[in-house]
């Protein structure tokens, strides 16, 4: 089974660089996209309902094209869940889950804080307000895909200037912190990991690989390859030893963030 997660930044742009030719050939069986950044009703081209899958769209409700998330599946889905319970997130449009059987893959926009103090401060809410879902899911025996642009680093290996970054967000140690601490692994910035927690798939299969999902759009970053590590595959301890293979596809550029794929064995 293959996943892809990505963030499009304006799926409507995306389309226009080439993006769902591009997905044509990925053999993918579920999309995962983040900041769609339309209504669905802007999005009557065929190219936004790619042939044989099932689409599903989570559009911000409270400011129109802003944030989003959609689900493209080649399998229809036992049942879609569009909100959390959390209104002031939900009504962004951050969060779309596909049920199949046991199985569930989400499609997260976790806020930014970039834009200034506030939405730093709605970030910390979000993040406080998503701990005991997490809590509650790493425990529920369902087995769990959460894909998504996180907007949080986890170490020094996922952005290319670390020192420079620690006071901004999405570098942020209590930002890390938050993120580190719900993973079972080592390769966090030294916050103790959870005897048993959530899995980062591009860390089981590459832990000493150095490489990015997002390149700010100033000066020449994505050329000097001045990046962050943001966009996750994180999963459920169950499915550790279903991980196969993982790529972070850099170019061609579609948005400011690369697709990131996942190949499971289910």
């Amino acid at each position: 089974m293959r996943i892809i997660s990505f963030n499009a930044n304006g799926i409507r742009s995306a389309a226009s660089k080439g993006f769902f030719e591009w997905l044509k050939q990925q053999d993918a069986d579920v999309t995962c996209i983040q900041e769609t950044k339309s209504q669905e009703d802007q999005l009557a081209d065929p190219c936004f309902r790619p042939d044989k899958h099932h689409c599903f769209y989570r559009d911000a409700s409270t400011k129109k094209g802003y944030s989003g998330v959609a689900i493209y599946s080649r399998r229809e889905p036992d049942e879609v869940r569009t909100a959390l319970g959390w209104a002031p997130f939900d009504d962004e449009g951050r969060y779309i889950e596909a049920r199949y059987g046991n199985l569930s893959v989400v499609s997260f926009y976790i806020p930014s804080g970039s834009s200034g103090d506030e939405r730093q401060q709605f970030k910390y809410r979000a993040m406080a307000y998503l701990k005991p879902i997490f809590d509650e899911w790493l425990a529920s025996g369902r087995d769990y895909v959460l894909c998504g642009d996180w907007n949080i680093v986890r170490a020094r290996d996922d952005i290319k200037n670390w020192t420079s970054n620690q006071k901004n967000s999405g570098c942020l140690p209590d930002e890390r912190a938050w993120l580190n601490g719900m993973i079972a692994d080592d390769r966090g910035d030294g916050t103790p990991p959870p005897a048993r927690g959530w899995i980062d798939s591009f860390r089981a299969i590459k832990p000493d690989a150095v490489e990015y999902t997002w390149w700010s759009n100033r000066g020449q970053a994505r050329a000097n390859n001045v990046g962050w590590r943001i966009d996750y595959q994180i999963v459920t301890p169950t499915l550790r030893d279903r991980l196969r293979s993982c790529a972070i596809t850099a170019a061609p550029r579609f948005s400011d963030h690369a697709p990131y794929a996942v190949d499971y064995v289910l």
